[in-house]
């Protein structure tokens, strides 16, 4: 008998536990579940009527049935709680402040009117400057696909017979389609080398095999040593600028789509003028070139423009005719801004160091992108001249910023302008400068100071 007793004993305590956990999850203790899942609670689901019900008693919002909150009691004179503005405007005050007098309310209601009034006039201003400038841009986008047809049709197929004519001068001036720039650059650079895409995969693979042989160890070997007869030393250095050029398009990077052209056509150039080599700045010229001409044109049109009596000047650092330049420029400064050019000479601010980096990139470093290629065509039209004509145009553009500067804030500024430069208003300022002095143009200018290089800058002479 003893053993039944001990099964029930056993059996009636196992089912005291079964009873005990059978409890639902919300009644047991608050505490944490450190593994496993937290069952579902089993309680029964709620009316939505009791739902909102509490929420009202518990907000203040009592119902047909229940007692008047402190809050309803202060606000009962009002329908509806005020949610805006609006309503604490024209809505009466509380019962428990004193009523607002006449002229007060009406007072607070034209001033409402006002405040709604400036709102909807200001929208509408924007309204219409939104509009405006969508239609801005469909005018700008009809003249481009009209211009682009009329390079197209009547100016490339009649280009020897044209190019120099008034209308297209018009014409290049307002800007060159961007679908046609690059043949049109390629046309006014010409090829006075003559080179071939045959000559440009041969200096290419020149500089592959040197590349190739070159440890990545090797010495930096300045650029500026004008002693060296081999610079294709300076192959090395490009790897350096790419990094360097346009940073923000992230496209001439490693891994960008055309990192490895602009690596392509820098080390070709190297290798077919190893008496130049690499200098810094050349990245951004042959940067903007590819980006509007195929991989051998644009080496082609690199080679030559930088073939320029003043390019090759400046990438071989050839000092004294470097200083020729900044004479004759300072020469049509003086004839253009007397005040501002008085201004630099009292501050000692000399070319030099706004210059050289203007000239050295072709203003694609200093420019937003698509306003230096506009400086680009009118260049390929006009030459050098037109790169000092748009430096005066600058200085005229911020000469009345300028000549509230001392040296350092006019040095820092000229060699960081303005991220936003209103292309209409350059253009309007370079149109005005004059390139004539004394009846002399820029190239009878240049010539005579070459000649007599006593008649240079003395703020220049080191």
């Amino acid at each position: 008998m003893a053993a039944p007793s001990l099964l029930l004993y056993i059996d009636r305590s196992l089912f005291a536990r079964r009873v005990k956990d059978s409890r639902p999850v919300e009644q047991r203790d608050p505490g944490w579940k450190l593994f496993g899942k937290v069952p579902p609670r089993e309680g029964s689901i709620k009316d939505p009527k009791k739902i909102q019900k509490e929420y009202e008693t518990k907000s203040g919002r009592a119902g047909p049935g229940n007692p008047t909150s402190p809050r309803q009691s202060v606000r009962k004179n009002l329908d509806f709680e005020p949610l805006s503005t609006t309503a604490l405007i024209l809505e009466d005050r509380p019962a428990n402040l004193p009523a607002k007098p006449a002229e007060e309310a009406q007072k607070h209601r034209q001033q409402y009117e006002e405040m709604v009034a400036q709102a909807k006039k200001r929208e509408l201003k924007e309204a219409q400057k939104r509009k405006k400038q969508l239609e801005d841009r469909c005018k700008l986008e009809e003249s481009i696909g009209s211009a682009a047809q009329t390079w197209n049709q009547e100016i490339l197929p009649n280009w020897s017979t044209m190019c120099t004519s008034r209308r297209v001068r018009d014409l290049w001036w307002q800007g060159i389609p961007p679908s046609v720039r690059g043949k049109v650059w390629s046309l006014a650079v010409g090829n006075e080398l003559n080179i071939t895409h045959e000559l440009y995969n041969i200096c290419l693979s020149r500089a592959k095999e040197k590349w190739k042989n070159t440890p990545a160890s090797a010495p930096e070997i300045e650029t500026e040593d004008a002693g060296s007869s081999d610079r294709e030393s300076s192959l090395e250095l490009i790897k350096l600028d790419i990094s360097r050029t346009f940073p923000q398009l992230c496209i001439f990077q490693q891994g960008g789509p055309y990192h490895d052209v602009l690596h392509s056509i820098l080390g070709a150039y190297t290798c077919y003028r190893p008496d130049v080599g690499y200098v810094q700045g050349m990245s951004f010229i042959a940067a903007v070139l590819i980006l509007n001409l195929d991989t051998a044109d644009a080496f082609i049109a690199f080679a030559n423009l930088l073939n320029k009596p003043c390019q090759m000047a400046f990438f071989r650092v050839d000092h004294s005719l470097m200083l020729t330049y900044f004479a004759a420029f300072e020469v049509f400064f003086e004839e253009n801004l007397p005040k501002l050019f008085a201004h630099f000479k009292k501050n000692n601010l000399t070319p030099d160091i706004y210059l050289i980096d203007w000239i050295f990139t072709l203003y694609s470093k200093s420019l937003p992108l698509d306003l230096a290629c506009r400086v680009w065509d009118v260049f390929c039209r006009d030459g050098e001249e037109f790169l000092f004509r748009t430096a005066l145009g600058l200085l005229r553009l911020y000469q009345d910023v300028l000549t509230c500067m001392d040296f350092i804030h006019m040095a820092q500024f000229l060699t960081r302008l303005p991220d936003l430069i209103p292309a209409e208003q350059l253009f309007q300022h370079i149109a005005s400068v004059h390139m004539t002095s004394r009846n002399r143009k820029w190239a009878q200018v240049l010539q005579a100071l070459q000649k007599d290089q006593e008649r240079g800058s003395p703020v220049l002479k080191r």
